[in-house]
């Protein structure tokens, strides 16, 4: 049959019909994601992924990140998360794996240096409790470098070990099998 209604009605009826469901709110979000990474051109594989950061604040709003490391963030002149900052981030801050590929001087060493030091949380005195390993030594200095400054006011202690030799002598002999 037919079904008679005023003009009135169907703009009512019309209005109920537009209420947004919980699966259509996520599909919006998921799209409004996807515009940013293509914008930004991040590409990512995986499920379950965190949503990518806009804004170094974010890390102190959402994963509270220790004041320090955000004022030193700020001291180093950084304002806007690159690329590979905006996800790689929040995925390892997750705690999830990442392997992340971009161009020299893309931030790469910010990226995994912020998450590293957050999960440390803070100083202990137990040894060597991260390590990372560079195929350079350059690339080793410029890791260090980096990590003494995001670090500095916090109380870790970074360290460079390039021989095995000069370690034992300022760790002490046993530091081998100390740690």
């Amino acid at each position: 049959g037919i079904k008679w209604m005023s003009s009135l009605e169907a703009k009512f009826e019309d209005a109920k019909d537009k209420k947004p469901t919980a699966e259509k709110l996520e599909r919006l979000r998921r799209e409004k994601i996807n515009r940013f990474r293509n914008r930004h051109r991040i590409n990512v594989q995986g499920t379950d992924l965190p949503d990518p950061i806009a804004t170094f604040d974010q890390l102190q709003k959402e994963y509270k990140i220790h004041p320090k490391i955000m004022e030193n963030i700020q001291a180093a002149g950084f304002q806007v998360p690159t690329p590979i900052q905006m996800q790689a981030i929040p995925v390892m801050l997750h705690g999830r794996e990442l392997l992340a590929s971009a161009p020299t001087g893309s931030g790469k060493t910010l990226a995994f240096c912020i998450p590293l030091l957050t999960h440390l949380k803070q100083p202990r005195n137990k040894g060597f409790r991260a390590l990372i390993i560079s195929p350079t030594r350059e690339l080793a200095s410029q890791t260090h470098r980096e990590l003494v400054k995001l670090a500095e006011g916090t109380g870790f202690r970074i360290h460079m070990i390039h021989k095995a030799a000069e370690a034992a002598k300022k760790f002490g002999p046993k530091s081998s099998k100390k740690f």
